[in-house]
């Protein structure tokens, strides 16, 4: 049962084939690199495809949060969407949060350009949704790493190309 939904934009500067080769292909070498300062390390648990659990080791400087691990429910690279599930173990967060899946969308927005659509659906322990402060904290923490990555490509246009 869902208990909250949140839904939330972002235009980004970047082609959509670029910004899903280096976000939501699998390739965390990639990935790593353009979110330096935010992303310290990532591992792949698993094969890359459904079921792979990913965990990224925040730098200190992002604030409270250490490790982020989610786990890869389905990706569908013609339609460029992402959707995979918050793996939650022990930590505040344990106590808080019975499940968290996040979707993800690419959708090509002119030449050199494209939206990300982010849907994430909640249920809390406790049952009650969470404040739209909250809220709107989650769905921009997802977003923040795609504004970093935008943020890498349009510093160096033919890296990845």
């Amino acid at each position: 049962m869902v208990v909250g939904r949140v839904t939330d934009e972002c235009p980004v500067a970047v082609s959509v084939e670029l910004l899903w080769k280096v976000v939501f292909t699998g390739d965390v070498s990639i990935f790593t690199k353009a979110c330096v300062g935010l992303v310290d390390a990532v591992e792949v648990d698993g094969d890359g495809g459904p079921g792979s659990v990913t965990t990224m080791k925040l730098n200190p400087a992002v604030g409270d949060a250490k490790v982020f691990k989610t786990r890869l429910l389905a990706r569908d690279a013609a339609a460029r969407v992402v959707k995979s599930e918050l793996v939650v173990e022990g930590g505040e967060l344990a106590g808080q949060m019975k499940s968290q899946v996040s979707e993800v969308k690419v959708v090509p927005a002119g030449e050199g350009a494209c939206v990300v659509h982010m849907t994430v659906e909640y249920e809390r322990v406790d049952g009650a949704p969470l404040p739209p402060a909250d809220e709107a904290m989650i769905v921009q923490g997802y977003l923040s790493l795609i504004k970093k990555v935008e943020e890498y490509l349009v510093a160096h246009p033919g890296e990845f190309a």
